[in-house]
């Protein structure tokens, strides 16, 4: 029985996103763009995630603008995006109608896919916008946020996937941001979604710990429809496995990519000399993660503060630290915005020398309920140390008030469009800032 694989390419995303911290200028994507859009990708992922927020801030340029552009030169591929479900691009949660015309918009300028995720997995804080983006007219892609502890499990997996399946959700995304998902875990959980849910499956791994091109490898023999790959020349490390190996590695087999690999061989060629001008990381294998779960992006930007604050020192007792302040939290997964929440409740903890004696002000609203439910309830007794009220039951995002209507008075002498508000909304002093330079 022969299965064509589809291979979504992360280029313009993840990888950058990963390796260059989200700096890849729009010029040096048009190099290669057209190239790319003759390859038969099943998608492109080009949008979301920390992209937004790195054009406004670090590149001068609008993110809107950006997506506009590449639809233009990527008139044959799907165009995919990540949006953090309540969160969108940011870092708390926005009202209900927010949301939606950000979803509204995100596809009237060119996406296709929306790729959904929740860090707590909390399935309250994903119904908006996949209900959003069908009703926009997009494919709805929901995630799973793959995490290891004692309360996660295949079982939680798979009625968690059925749940969104249910919700109405087009397809759904494994997403292992940590690259712990080991071969022999992957086919099992993916054996069993395959036997509940009749939507497509797809894998999303990063390289970090060693493990992905097998873990794609035992996915796919396990039914996987489609998986995340890197071009090489930003692929392996924290990024996804290279896209030429995984389309070597599926040919002459029942499935086989389709996809040829001379012409990868051109963007390869074109991607190397472009990446000269920009400063990448060494590639390495970090095992560490695999006892950790520490995602790559959350270590690399936890050392780059403590060496700011003259605290390079701390840096391993901080690292033990996180496994346990995630244990006092109900084991949350360590992905945006918990890895950051964790992480730095973790150097706070360690740089008093007193557990809980100074608390962020996301740490308390985590526990308040404010981000979603936690995977398993919190301590009473943890509980009592970070807030002294009683957390909330209800969807976090009941309590906000309607966004748009205020955000167009509060900004109506200088912006322009809808585009512009829903900027403002995300992060309201660098898109000012943006704007006045614009």
């Amino acid at each position: 029985m022969s299965k064509r694989v589809g291979i979504t390419e992360t280029l313009f995303r993840d990888a950058h996103q990963s390796l260059l911290a989200t700096r890849l200028k729009i010029e040096d994507m048009l190099e290669v763009a057209e190239l790319i859009d003759e390859v038969g990708f099943h998608s492109l992922e080009v949008w979301g995630g920390a992209t937004f927020d790195s054009c406004l801030r670090y590149l001068n340029e609008d993110p809107w603008e950006r997506l506009r552009t590449l639809r233009k030169y990527l008139p044959r591929t799907k165009l995919q995006m990540l949006l953090r479900g309540q969160n969108i691009l940011g870092y708390r949660q926005y009202p209900d109608d927010v949301v939606d015309a950000f979803v509204q918009k995100s596809i009237e300028n060119g996406i296709d896919i929306i790729r959904v995720f929740d860090a707590l997995n909390d399935i309250r804080n994903l119904e908006r916008a996949i209900v959003a983006t069908k009703k926009a007219g997009g494919h709805s892609q929901a995630s799973v946020v793959y995490t290891l502890s004692p309360v996660h499990n295949i079982a939680g997996y798979v009625q968690l996937a059925k749940e969104l399946q249910e919700m109405g959700a087009d397809s759904l995304c494994i997403k292992d941001m940590a690259g712990i998902l080991t071969p022999s875990i992957a086919y099992e959980l993916i054996s069993s979604l395959k036997k509940t849910i009749d939507i497509p499956i797809q894998l999303h791994s990063h390289y970090t710990s060693g493990l992905a091109s097998m873990t794609y490898w035992s996915g796919i023999q396990a039914g996987v429809d489609v998986v995340d790959t890197a071009v090489s020349p930003l692929a392996l490390g924290t990024s996804q496995p290279p896209t030429e190996s995984i389309i070597a590695a599926l040919q002459g087999t029942p499935y086989d990519s389709g996809i040829n690999l001379e012409m990868l061989a051109q963007v390869t060629k074109k991607l190397s000399k472009i990446l000269e001008g920009y400063k990448k990381p060494p590639i390495t294998v970090d095992t560490e993660v695999l006892i950790s779960q520490i995602p790559g992006g959350m270590l690399s930007n936890l050392r780059a503060q403590l060496e700011q604050q003259k605290l390079g020192h701390k840096f391993a007792e901080i690292v033990e630290e996180v496994p346990r302040v995630r244990k006092d939290l109900g084991y949350p997964p360590l992905v945006t915005p918990m890895s950051q929440i964790v992480g730095v409740q973790s150097l706070l903890n360690v740089v008093t020398g007193k557990r809980y004696s100074v608390k962020s002000k996301e740490i308390k609203d985590y526990v308040q309920g404010l981000y979603g439910r936690s995977p398993v309830e919190i301590e009473p007794a943890i509980r009592k140390q970070l807030i002294d009220s009683e957390p909330l039951t209800n969807r976090p995002a009941d309590l906000l008030e309607p966004g748009m209507a205020k955000a167009r008075e509060e900004i109506k002498d200088i912006t322009t469009c809808e585009e512009d508000v829903l900027s403002y909304i995300l992060f309201p002093e660098i898109a000012k800032a943006f704007f006045a330079k614009r």
